[in-house]
């Protein structure tokens, strides 16, 4: 008899993955909060320090869209909300 096991979601997935780079994020003062997934595109909002940091684009597309893409099949785009 086989069991019914059901795959985990891209937003599970992608929650999965922000868990990893969450202590990096809280290091600086910042965190991440997943908005919504939908047709690849991630929308995150990045709080506290990162929020309001110059860098906040760097951290988004060069290390947590980069993360995303190798590690979540169908992410497509990184975006941030406000």
């Amino acid at each position: 008899m086989s069991e019914n096991v059901q795959s985990p979601t891209m937003y599970d997935e992608v929650l999965e993955v922000l868990d990893k780079l969450r202590p990096f994020l809280q290091r600086d003062g910042g965190d991440v909060e997943l908005i919504d997934v939908e047709d690849g595109i991630v929308k995150l909002k990045l709080m506290g320090a990162c929020g309001s940091c110059p860098s906040s684009t760097i951290t988004l597309k060069a290390g947590i869209e980069r993360a995303l893409l190798e590690e979540v099949e169908g992410v497509e785009e990184v975006i941030q909300v406000f």
